[in-house]
């Protein structure tokens, strides 16, 4: 809410100031008018500039800032030593200044924002950490990008923190997109529309992080030296990182995992309709699958491939891949329930 009173205050600010300081300039009817469209320009362009400075890294907003006033100091200086003679020539002096300020400025911002990728201080951290309150950032690692579903996840706002997608992902990114393999360069198209897609999410903060690790080769290695460099946690999907960061004390959320806790509860007792798919590795078996990819091992179900059919849940297999469930046909419980029926009568009578 405070940003968006913030944002209408600047709007009406920049609409009267060009209202009245075009009025003061030109006394034209229309002068007002294309003043105030002059300065909604100015909101619009100023809204431009904080979205692309909100992303940029802070190292590179220092360097650039540094860059700057590097720049406008050299044209200052040749100003001063080559200009002054031409002081009372107002033609021909404001062009020239404003050309050595642009030209010296720009490239002084330029040369400062890529020399700001180079500093490390030591000891200097992204995030502080231990600070009370502060949430954890998030490591997005090169699986669980090209995944998808972290940007479903995203959505819905279950994910807080700041999401940290680091250089050295982005390039591995880029590398299996550009891949000779048709297969990785979908995987690697796919990742990058991912994060395309987080990034116009209005309610995620994501920051590009150009922090690396050349003596460290894996980008898996990097990820954990980042994580506790920033004191961020990892979302991944990729068992192996999963327990290599857990081991050095990194948490990690896994995409995996999550999807398994949120799959219902299925009991022994329950009745599901289902379609059978397939035959199973077992002598007369049948397979079926639940819409979130659960398989069902049907017993004698083979002969009902391809027909929707009723079934029996009869147990329920946790294992690390996932979750797998047994059944059984509904009509053949029914049948053993009937010939039970049958049965505990006549033995009554005995």
């Amino acid at each position: 809410m405070n940003k968006w009173i913030s944002r209408l205050l600047l709007f009406l600010i920049c609409g009267v100031a060009g209202y009245f300081l075009a009025r003061g300039i030109s006394t034209s009817p229309g002068a007002g008018a294309g003043g105030m469209a002059g300065g909604f320009l100015l909101f619009g362009l100023t809204l431009l500039l904080e979205s692309h400075l909100k992303r940029a890294p802070l190292r590179n907003l220092i360097g650039s800032f540094i860059g700057l006033i590097i720049g406008v100091m050299f044209a200052n200086f040749i100003s001063t030593v080559f200009f002054s003679n031409l002081l009372n020539d107002q033609q021909i002096i404001l062009p020239l200044y404003g050309l050595t300020y642009g030209v010296f400025g720009y490239i002084g911002l330029r040369i400062g924002s890529k020399k700001g990728e180079e500093v490390h201080l030591p000891g200097w951290k992204l995030f502080p950490k231990n600070l009370p309150g502060r949430l954890s950032p998030k490591i997005l690692d090169t699986s669980v990008i090209i995944d998808g579903r972290i940007a479903d996840i995203t959505e819905t706002s279950f994910v807080e923190g700041s999401l940290l997608i680091p250089q050295f992902v982005l390039s591995e990114l880029q590398h299996i997109a550009d891949s000779s393999d048709p297969i990785k360069r979908t995987r690697g198209k796919r990742g990058l529309e991912v994060l395309r897609h987080i990034q116009k999410q209005v309610n995620v903060d994501v920051r590009i992080v150009d922090t690396d690790y050349p003596a460290v080769k894996e980008v898996d290695s990097k990820l954990i030296e980042l994580a506790k460099e920033v004191g961020g946690k990892i979302i991944t999907n990729d068992s192996n990182l999963n327990k290599v960061a857990e081991l050095q004390g990194i948490d990690v959320l896994n995409i995996n995992e999550l999807a398994n806790s949120l799959k219902p509860v299925v009991l022994p007792g329950e009745e599901m309709n289902v379609k059978i798919l397939k035959e199973g590795k077992e002598t007369g078996q049948g397979v079926a699958y639940l819409d979130d990819g659960t398989m069902i091992v049907v017993d004698n179900g083979r002969r009902q491939i391809g027909k929707t059919v009723d079934v029996i849940v009869t147990s329920v297999l946790q294992t690390p891949a996932g979750r797998m469930i047994f059944a059984r046909l509904k009509e053949e419980s029914v049948r053993e329930g009937k010939g039970r029926e049958l049965y505990y009568p006549l033995d009554s009578e005995f």
